[in-house]
């Protein structure tokens, strides 16, 4: 009977664990990184210098710019000399603070897009971006740069039927915040305790490398969960813009995948470490001795 609850019991605490470790971490990440405006520009600013970014932005500027201009015989040429010439300006310090300013503009959308009644397509306007381009080109005498019409150009992120999903499934946890991950841990030190208490060291060895066992299955429930979202976002996006939508994505989510090996390291060393341990001190101690036969 002992044993048929212990199993049972284990049983539970590695399904817990299995939904409270996600759960947790997309808590602390929506309200940490997604609703705080430093974080998100902070998280987005680096892609100023990611090939994929800049390769993005110089093609909607040059496709944009060269739907305004007619040269005739030149169009091929010219087209090639301003995409080259956006291209060289997206790796100076004005495009990154112009990406920096197009990011925290960006980030209102994104918490209307959670907070609002119906969702409304997530995305990156381009227009404070172009505006620098322009001005950098024609600073440099780049021929026809200043017939490039800075108006609002977006790079899609997410849809409006994923922005409606994605506020559905995930804006409550907005407002845990680090609570389910501080109730989680106390979860786990109350679970060890216990057994401490009832069953001894060993008990107490036995709970912690299931706790491990769990923390490790939760750490790969968050990683297939972050893999499939990445997909079905990226399934929506139009084709010329999911690179870009791509790069985003991976940097906002790159503090989960981070807490996802961090995770999975210590619940693996949690583990691996108590059953070690147990087993030690089973080796360790003395076994009763068996009574002889009585003397006559």
């Amino acid at each position: 009977m002992r044993t048929y609850l212990s199993v049972t019991l284990s049983a539970v605490m590695l399904v817990l664990l299995g939904v409270l470790v996600p759960l947790s971490a997309l808590a602390a990440w929506a309200d940490l990184e997604i609703d705080d405006t430093d974080r998100y520009v902070a998280a987005l600013s680096p892609l100023a210098s990611d090939p994929a970014v800049q390769s993005t932005v110089a093609d909607l500027i040059t496709d944009e710019a060269m739907n305004r201009l007619d040269v005739g015989l030149l169009q091929g040429a010219v087209e090639e000399l301003l995409r080259g010439a956006v291209q060289s300006f997206t790796t100076t310090q004005a495009f990154q603070n112009a990406w920096d300013l197009a990011n925290r503009t960006s980030h209102e959308t994104i918490t209307e897009a959670l907070d609002g009644d119906s969702g409304e397509a997530v995305t990156i306007d381009l227009a404070p971006v172009i505006q620098q381009v322009k001005q950098g080109l024609v600073n440099d005498g780049v021929p026809f740069a200043d017939q490039i019409p800075v108006q609002r150009t977006e790079i899609t992120l997410l849809s409006a039927d994923r922005a409606d999903e994605l506020r559905g499934r995930i804006g409550w946890l907005r407002y845990g915040s680090v609570w389910p991950a501080v109730g989680t841990l106390v979860l786990l030190v109350l679970v060890v305790g216990v057994a401490a208490v009832r069953r001894g060291l060993r008990g107490a060895l036995f709970a912690a490398s299931v706790a491990g066992a769990g923390l490790v299955l939760g750490a790969l429930v968050l990683r297939v969960l972050v893999a499939v979202g990445r997909d079905r976002v990226l399934d929506e996006v139009p084709g010329g813009d999911r690179d870009g939508a791509a790069a985003v994505f991976d940097a906002l989510t790159a503090s989960l995948r981070t807490t996802v090996w961090v995770v999975l390291l210590v619940g693996a060393v949690l583990a691996v470490g108590a059953m070690v341990a147990r087993v030690l001190l089973a080796r360790r101690t003395p076994r009763p001795r068996q009574a002889g036969p009585p003397v006559r």
